[in-house]
């Protein structure tokens, strides 16, 4: 008996509503004016938390409050313990926030200080928020047990509408540590279908149920057909047709299809397109061939992708024919890639003819981003590997040569790779060990990540031609830092692989770009960047007071003209699009680094703009640009803006379109 008191004693203080003293008439105000709160953005920005410890317990509330989101984005959990005071405080708003930052820190420690934290005999329904915050913060750090605890308190009303968000945040944040449970999944399923639940809590729900792997979805007990059909919000409908598709019923598949054909939001039928790869590929052949016609250039993207993931052998033939009559380069390279990937490795003649096609269309194409996706097409037959080392190492082309490099490491990790050259293979391989080499003694950041990513794969077997890892390290010490910090850890990635070593010593960035106060103190409720591109322009709205070094970065980069003539380079249908790579591939950036500041705002809509990153503090000059909602990313990817004007334009955007400029108002 004795094993269960303890979880249920917990379920008691989670299910009950120790009061605590509220001052409302105290206020968190963020005027960046104050040299004291720079001076706290500044210290985070140096990660100096031995002078941070002191903000904590300052009587003027603004600062203690800066301190608390300081330590959410440096997430070190040797300040929980004093993070713990402060969920005593006075002012709700740095209670939450200490909160936040306890469950940044993703350590099990965190889990008792929140669960004491929790506000017992809330009967005003005061500290509704304040709980709420707990319970996601819970899903960050809490144990399996605790996910038990929490997906079975059942005294939240339906009208308790913080809590149950709350409840439903910290389910969802567990299922994306790869924790879930059947009571856990069975609470959001009842959420979902419940019609009295309140729509922000569907919206959580849906989106656990959609994303959660290894879940198990009871097609007989809760069915979702008639709710997608009357379901009018296209967040849920795309996150719907997900569920639908988990199901794998017939009849789940059927108004799918019957969906798509009356569907007005491209997104959601980005979603049933992916939702379809859970059946029997003939049954769904038809739609996606469909789809491939769409007009919007995700919808048929996407279809393409579907072909070149879950098509047949016995279709080839018919990708390669709508390949060569398809005007979309992005749609007839994905064809073309389908054709050549679904092709057995015996295919020799027709794997030779459709490469031939592809390299006549290589060479007549000024669009270095077609190239590039031929390339990738191109890879798809193991025979090539020399022509496209011939043709891609030596480019003056940044995307050129990247892609090059991603077609011959997708050579060397073909399964198939013994088979196709039989007696050849053991000269084939070492002969790509030599290009892999010379791309990693290049210089060029974008080959020598690539590369060394392959000479890291235990499948490659590389250990044994090269345990001399000297040139690697001479490698690393050629880079510069930390403009080529994700380089950097790719390479020592591969020197630890060749070494033995069984943990990978990454390299963190020290401080290196103070945030210009400068900047920031000009800006007011009223700023907005204006990012005009070739089909028009996206107004933003700048998140200052959350992310003041992103922002000023952001600034100090647009008034020097960085972005004028830089290109989106990344599009990921209902996903994002990504802009601001001075090489074009994703590789580029300037000589500094910005921390990360991951505050508690979350990717809960479209149009959010954040920074992209390879790894936490390593920002610099990208960003991207959010489709619909990514709360997948909230806590892990700094948001500093978001889009007030120009949605559709953002929808419309294509890789390779231009950035004439972005201009600050």
């Amino acid at each position: 008996m004795k094993k269960y008191l303890l979880p249920l004693t917990l379920i008691v203080i989670w299910a009950s509503c120790m009061p605590y003293e509220n001052d409302s008439s105290i206020e968190v105000d963020l005027n960046f004016s104050d040299k004291a709160l720079q001076h706290i953005y500044s210290l985070q920005d140096k990660q100096q938390t031995d002078s941070l410890y002191k903000y904590l317990r300052h009587p003027t509330a603004t600062y203690r409050y800066a301190a608390c989101m300081a330590f959410a984005s440096i997430q070190d959990s040797l300040a929980l313990d004093s993070l713990a005071l402060l969920t005593k405080d006075k002012v709700e708003k740095i209670r939450s926030a200490a909160t936040y930052a306890i469950g940044q820190t993703r350590h099990s420690k965190g889990e008792s200080i929140l669960i004491k934290s929790f506000a017992q005999f809330d009967s005003l329904g005061q500290n509704q928020r304040f709980n709420a915050s707990i319970l996601e913060a819970i899903g960050k750090c809490g144990s399996e047990q605790q996910l038990e605890n929490l997906a079975t308190i059942r005294t939240y009303q339906e009208t308790d509408t913080l809590l149950l968000e709350g409840q439903a945040w910290g389910i969802y944040r567990y299922a994306l540590r790869q924790i879930t449970s059947e009571t856990g999944t069975k609470k959001m399923l009842d959420h979902l279908i419940n019609p009295n639940i309140p729509q922000s809590v569907k919206y959580i729900a849906s989106n656990y149920l959609a994303r959660a792997k290894n879940i198990q979805i009871d097609s007989s007990e809760y069915t979702f057909d008639n709710y997608m059909l009357q379901e009018n919000d296209p967040f849920l409908r795309m996150n719907l047709a997900i569920i639908l598709g988990k199901t794998k019923t017939e009849t789940s598949k059927k108004t799918l299809v019957n969906i798509f054909r009356t569907e007005p939001d491209y997104r959601v039928k980005c979603n049933i397109i992916r939702a379809l790869k859970n059946y029997d590929y003939f049954s769904v052949r038809p739609l996606i061939y469909e789809a491939l016609e769409d007009k919007n250039i995700h919808v048929a993207t996407t279809a393409a992708q579907f072909l070149k993931s879950k098509g047949l052998e016995v279709d080839a033939r018919d990708y390669a024919l709508k390949a060569a009559t398809e005007s979309r380069w992005q749609i007839k390279a994905l064809l073309y890639e389908a054709a050549m990937a679904t092709l057995p490795f015996y295919a020799t003649q027709t794997k030779s003819r459709l490469s031939s096609e592809l390299w006549k269309r290589y060479g007549e194409t000024n669009n270095n981003y077609e190239k590039a996706a031929i390339l990738s097409a191109i890879g798809e037959f193991g025979w090539n590997y020399r022509r496209i080392y011939e043709k891609t190492f030596n480019a003056d082309i940044p995307i050129i040569k990247t892609a090059g490099v991603g077609a011959i490491t997708k050579i060397l990790e073909t399964p198939a790779f013994d088979k196709l050259f039989q007696g050849s293979r053991n000269r084939v391989r070492r002969e790509i060990s030599f290009y892999l080499r010379e791309a990693i003694l290049s210089k060029d950041p974008a080959m020598i990540a690539l590369a060394s990513g392959a000479v890291a794969n235990p499948k490659n077997n590389y250990k044994r031609i090269w345990a001399d890892s000297t040139f690697l390290m001479m490698a690393q010490e050629n880079l510069s830092l930390p403009k080529e910090i994700e380089t950097y850890n790719e390479l020592q990635k591969a020197i630890d692989y060749i070494a033995g070593n069984d943990k990978v010593n990454l390299k963190k960035l020290d401080f290196n770009h103070p945030i210009d106060w400068a900047l920031i103190e000009k800006l007011n409720e009223r700023s907005r960047a204006i990012i005009a591109t070739e089909k028009g322009s996206i107004i933003l709205e700048l998140f200052y007071k959350d992310s003041p070094g992103s922002v000023a970065n952001f600034i100090q980069l647009a008034n020097d003209g960085f972005y004028d003539g830089k290109v989106i380079h990344r599009v990921v249908p209902n996903f994002v699009v990504q802009g601001g790579c001075p090489r074009g591939d994703g590789y580029g950036g300037e000589d500094y680094s910005i921390r990360s500041e991951l505050n508690s705002l979350k990717y809960d809509n479209e149009g959010y703009v954040g920074m992209a990153s390879a790894g936490k503090d390593t920002e610099g000059t990208q960003w991207f640009i959010t489709h619909s909602p990514t709360p997948h990313l909230d806590g892990r990817y700094t948001i500093f803006g978001k889009v007030v004007e120009g949605m559709t334009i953002v929808h419309e955007l294509e890789i390779g379109d231009r950035i004439a400029k972005v201009v600050i108002k």
